[in-house]
């Protein structure tokens, strides 16, 4: 690089010829050895990875419960969550409600859908405040958490919707954290990847982070025990292309997580 500087400018010393460099031509020149060219986009990466045959919204949440207060924090959700998921005044649906078994102790895990998208979860969330019952488990549930967290997120559009289906399950939450980014590269292989793993039928659900930590990835498995996880994934190793995936998307990666997590008693997915 310093050998081609000298060998355009004619040397560490240059003439008066020399300093004409500062001529708008030659600082074109250098510039554009530190200007990446941008290529402009016409749709936001959402757009273009989400379903736009609907428009839904959902959220997932996590608690941490204090351990003594387990018991007493699923009763309290088994009692009120499933009344608002039932109720046609609300446009939201509870797709799953769960504890983790293995990951993160004492944790509850919810995922609502919100079908018409930001309108319907505003509308949900003005309702919630004139709800007497649900004000009340809410300021109970204050007294048995020691955090929370939650996002909005948007459905790929190759997955399939998250629909009941019968148990009994275990769950699988797989989260990626993925490099700014990368998602529209995330997103070309799990198009390919997912008809390798929908043979068994454990996809349930995938996501992509809207609003709360972004570039964040969410894939819900269901399988019938540890040893079916176990064998599920070990076969998706002797189908073309699965390696393939593997090898191009781990680098797209700066941290992931897997939560093994059991139904709660009044779940829609058991």
């Amino acid at each position: 690089f310093f050998w081609c500087i000298m060998r355009k400018t004619g040397g560490l010393f240059p003439d008066k010829q020399a300093q004409s460099l500062s001529n708008v031509g030659d600082e074109s020149w250098f510039k554009s050895l530190f200007v990446r060219k941008v290529i402009p986009r016409k749709d936001a990466h959402s757009h273009l990875l989400a379903k736009k045959e609907d428009n839904n919204l959902y959220k997932i949440q996590f608690h941490n419960v204090k351990p003594e207060c387990l018991d007493a924090y699923n009763e309290l959700c088994e009692d009120v969550l499933p009344s608002i998921h039932t109720d046609p005044e609300y446009p939201c649906e509870l797709v799953g409600t769960w504890n983790t078994w293995y990951g993160e102790q004492d944790q509850a895990v919810h995922l609502w859908r919100y079908r018409g998208g930001y309108p319907a979860l505003t509308e949900v969330m003005n309702k919630l405040r004139q709800n007497k019952k649900f004000m009340e488990y809410r300021n109970e549930r204050g007294k048995m958490l020691l955090s929370r967290r939650n996002q909005l997120l948007l459905e790929f559009s190759f997955w399939n919707e998250p629909v009941p289906r019968p148990g009994p399950n275990i769950y699988e939450l797989r989260s990626y954290q993925l490099r700014p980014g990368t998602m529209i590269e995330w997103g070309n292989y799990w198009a390919r990847a997912i008809e390798i793993r929908q043979q068994n039928q454990e996809a349930v659900g995938g996501f992509f982070s809207q609003i709360g930590s972004l570039y964040t990835v969410h894939h819900l498995w269901a399988y019938k025990d540890l040893q079916s996880r176990e064998n599920t994934r070990n076969a998706a190793w002797q189908r073309d292309g699965w390696d393939e995936v593997v090898y191009y998307t781990v680098p797209l990666i700066q941290h992931m997580e897997s939560r093994i997590m059991i139904p709660m008693k009044n779940s829609p997915l058991k």
